[in-house]
Order: C-alpha cells, then sequence, then structure tokens
C-alpha cells in the first residue's frame, strides 16, 4: 500500500510530540497552520533556553577488582583543572565544563552534534569504599577513580545450646 503525503504529516507530528512539551507543540502547529506549510517550526530558541537549564550527563564505567572499585568516565577535550571530584557518604559526583574554544565567528553552524557546555555525573557507589583510600588519574581522556574497597567480615557462626 502506498504512503499517502498526510500519512508522512501524521508521523513528523507523532515526533515532534515525542520531543516537545505541550506548549511547545501547540505553539508549532499553530505557526505551521498559519504559514500554511508542512515544515516543522523553527524551535531553535526553546533548544538553547533548554540546553542551559540542564547540564549535559556524563556517562560512566563502574566495576569490581577483588580489592578496589573503580569509576572510569571518557572525558576527552576536558582539563583536570576543569572538573572536580567529590565523595560524600557513598555518593561520588563528577562534574566539569567542557569548551569548544573561540567559535564566536561562527555565523552559520551546518551540523553541532558535540555537547559543549557544563556537565555532570552523581553516581550511588555499589559497595562500601574507604572515602580516605581513593586515587584519581587523567589520562588520554579518561578520568580514573579508584577506590579501596571496605572488606565485609565474614559472618559468624553462632553455636545454639
Amino acid at each position: 500500500m502506498a504512503r499517502k503525503q498526510n500519512d508522512d504529516l501524521l508521523i513528523e507530528d507523532e515526533l515532534a510530540a515525542a520531543f516537545l512539551n505541550d506548549d511547545d507543540l501547540a505553539q508549532q502547529q499553530d505557526n505551521n497552520a498559519q504559514q500554511g506549510s508542512n515544515a516543522p517550526a523553527s524551535n531553535d530558541a526553546n533548544w538553547d533556553d533548554a540546553e542551559e537549564d540542564f547540564p549535559g550527563q556524563l556517562a560512566v564505567d563502574v566495576y569490581e577488582t577483588e580489592e578496589k572499585l573503580v569509576v572510569k568516565a571518557r572525558t576527552a577535550g576536558v582539563n583536570k583543572e576543569d572538573l572536580d571530584v567529590s565523595i560524600s557518604d557513598g555518593i561520588l559526583t563528577i562534574s566539569g565544563t567542557l569548551s569548544s574554544g573561540d567559535d564566536t565567528d561562527a555565523t552559520n553552524w551546518h551540523i553541532q552534534e558535540c555537547y559543549w557546555g557544563e556537565f555532570s555525573r552523581t553516581v550511588a557507589l555499589p559497595v562500601a569504599v574507604k572515602e580516605d583510600e581513593v586515587e584519581a588519574m587523567l589520562k588520554d581522556g579518561v578520568l580514573t577513580i579508584s577506590f579501596g574497597k571496605v572488606k565485609q567480615e565474614q559472618a559468624k557462626k553462632i553455636m545454639i545450646s
């Protein structure tokens, strides 16, 4: 069965609804109706505002060895001076800023896929660690944080008399 042009519009509207809040969707539909256009309305101003409100989220890997808990994060392009790492009550927070350099001369972006700006990640550590036995290293764009694990004592057998 061949698709009609109206079927494509329905798909575009469904996609827009998945990524826009109700106010944005209503505004887009109003703009389309006023313009008599099937093209989606530009939402660049709203996108810029949303970017400033929410920092990017840093992807992490967390794994254990016999003696350590290790957290790795890909932080390529971030200077160690622009990173902040803290731990409190088993909660690790990594935050920082990724600078794109000087792009103030740019007049027309064609593709902008890279995230630039503040990022943050908070992770509840899955095992007890010695918070004073921590080592953090930034090498080749990878931040590696290693904690000494708290040894859990084996359960003691209690004799019943």
